[in-house]
């Protein structure tokens, strides 16, 4: 089977290794592991402004939610295969026991109709949640992907939809500097506006 577009081809090995790695890892708290493209990524959890639009974000989100039997969560293991990401929020079934991961130590990503990143300063901060983990995500096939981004430009908000998992990519995707407002096209939270409520200082 070849490889998909934009993962590194690699001895079927390594991901095993990588996994048995991961799972044997333990960090300081405030930081949190992931495997990205061949790779196991280790950051610290986010500054306060980080948190503030974390947070926003989900009560935005749950606001919309409401009565649907999805919830918001934060702060768990999202698993494909023998990868890793943990993304600042995802939107999943109440009872998260109907979409686990064959191990129990997260969610089948698969299962998880939508993603969002809030990204911290730095290079390569920047390239992990608008490049890398963009591809993961679309190759799980997780149909929305919301990066709020305070570093790009003035700020923008930036929705991806319409994931194609062989190439790795979205079909859409639409960008807006802060000030300008966002409509989630797709999946539980469609008709979702992300506005200044949410980008504010």
């Amino acid at each position: 089977m070849p490889a998909l577009a934009h993962e590194t081809p690699c001895d079927p090995g390594l991901d095993e290794v990588l996994w048995q790695a991961w799972k044997a890892m333990d960090l300081p708290e405030g930081y949190r592991a992931e495997i990205i493209e061949g790779s196991i990524e280790v950051s610290p959890t986010g500054r306060r402004r980080h948190g503030v639009l974390t947070n926003r974000l989900r009560w935005i989100l749950e606001s919309h939610l409401a009565g649907s039997g999805l919830k918001v969560f934060q702060d768990i293991n999202v698993i494909r295969g023998r990868k890793v990401c943990i993304p600042d929020l995802f939107v999943g079934p109440e009872d998260l026991d109907e979409i686990p991961d064959e191990e129990g130590l997260g969610v089948d990503a698969t299962r998880v109709p939508l993603v969002a990143e809030i990204v911290s300063p730095g290079k390569d901060a920047h390239r992990r949640d608008r490049i890398r983990k963009q591809r993961w995500y679309a190759q799980a096939g997780i149909p929305v992907y919301v990066v709020i981004d305070d570093f790009d430009d003035e700020g923008t908000v930036t929705v991806f939809s319409a994931p194609d998992p062989e190439k790795g990519t979205y079909a859409t995707k639409t960008s807006v500097g802060y000030g300008t407002s966002v409509v989630i096209p797709d999946g539980p939270a469609k008709g979702l506006t992300i506005g200044e409520e949410l980008t504010r200082a």
